[in-house]
């Protein structure tokens, strides 16, 4: 049975929240400490994994500070992986990508911060247990102070994205999925995220993307570099299955105009030229859309491939101010996720 919202409980719009942009200013980054060994193949994996979180945290903290999440008895190890260079946050975990498990910061009258705890279900359950990933997003939120709102939808921080000016993208395949939201039709998903992103336009980009593993995550598909401006990640090969739905997004935000009535710039970047597959045999979603931005810089993926030079110089003439720190993802990618999955940005107070 549908929920209905109540029309006069709380939620952020109604208090004067909305949801700012990346590339606006942050207070520190979140992330969370790989512990599902399932999820990175066994031991070894699991270990690669860690020295590649390790490695984009220490990145991330020459630009701003970081906080990474991760269970207690782990706490030494990411202290060391990372030299110290983070501050940790013990907390019990199930999986670690801070990006759909971590709170949605908003930012709201006086400078004051809020934060949506979504409801989380392992990416339409496909792992177990995720009953304390599920309140990962209220436990970082009180730890600074945050008011906290529950959103009566199923979404992840992957599944959106946003120019800070009231447009939102996402993609049918996920939020519309019966994994998610199978009691919501399109209209009561986008009023939820109206109500609690404060999004004023949202456009919807499609399905089809050989993505399983999130069911389309926008974060790997496209993304905002500035209001009015969207930078979207185009296969290659014909052959590869998501040639023809990217191109269909490219089609969808040319034809689109966004909540300030503006048309739609649409930046194309190539994706890795070599179509590589994890251990189970699916298509390894590589993907230079799914990169960061922390205070002053862009940290992004680089997967040995032909094309990381292109995408770097692409990227950075999205944004010239800001230096560029390109990093080897393929071991967080081996996992489900890029670079953007594992972070997520906690508005600075002014």
């Amino acid at each position: 049975m549908t929920e209905r919202l109540d029309a006069d409980g709380p939620c952020p719009v109604r208090d004067g929240f909305s949801w700012p942009a990346e590339w606006a200013p942050h207070a520190r980054t979140w992330m969370c400490w790989p512990c599902r060994i399932e999820v990175w193949g066994g031991p070894d994996g699991i270990l690669r994994a860690r020295q590649a979180y390790a490695r984009v945290a220490r990145a991330i903290s020459t630009f701003e500070p970081v906080s990474m999440a991760v269970r207690p008895h782990d706490a030494a190890e990411a202290r060391l992986a990372t030299a110290a260079k983070v501050d940790l946050f013990e907390v019990p975990l199930d999986d670690s990508w801070a990006r759909d498990q971590g709170p949605t910061f908003l930012r709201g009258p006086a400078g004051g911060r809020a934060a949506v705890q979504w409801r989380f279900n392992a990416w339409g359950n496909k792992y177990h247990p995720y009953a304390e990933d599920a309140l990962l997003a209220t436990r970082i939120a009180k730890s600074v102070d945050a008011r906290v709102y529950d959103a009566p939808l199923v979404c992840e921080g992957g599944a959106i994205h946003t120019d800070g000016e009231g447009t939102l993208i996402t993609t049918e395949q996920c939020l519309l999925n019966v994994n998610r939201n199978p009691d919501l039709t399109q209209q009561d998903v986008e009023e939820r995220l109206a109500l609690f992103t404060g999004a004023r336009r949202i456009l919807w980009l499609g399905e089809g993307f050989s993505d399983d593993e999130t069911d389309g995550h926008i974060d790997n598909i496209a993304c905002f570099v500035s209001p009015g401006r969207v930078l979207v990640g185009l296969q290659p090969s014909k052959d590869h299955p998501d040639y023809e739905p990217a191109r269909e997004v490219v089609r969808r935000l040319k034809a689109a105009r966004d909540a300030e009535g503006r048309s739609i710039e649409v930046v194309e970047i190539e994706q890795p030229r070599v179509t590589r597959r994890d251990r189970g045999g699916r298509i390894l979603q590589a993907s230079y859309v799914n990169f960061y931005l922390p205070n002053g810089g862009v940290v992004m993926p680089a997967f040995d491939d032909a094309n990381d030079e292109k995408a770097r110089e692409a990227i950075a003439a999205c944004f010239p101010e800001r230096d560029i720190l390109q990093i080897d993802a393929l071991d967080i990618v081996e996992g489900g996720g890029g670079i953007h999955c594992i972070t997520q940005q906690e508005p600075a107070s002014p």
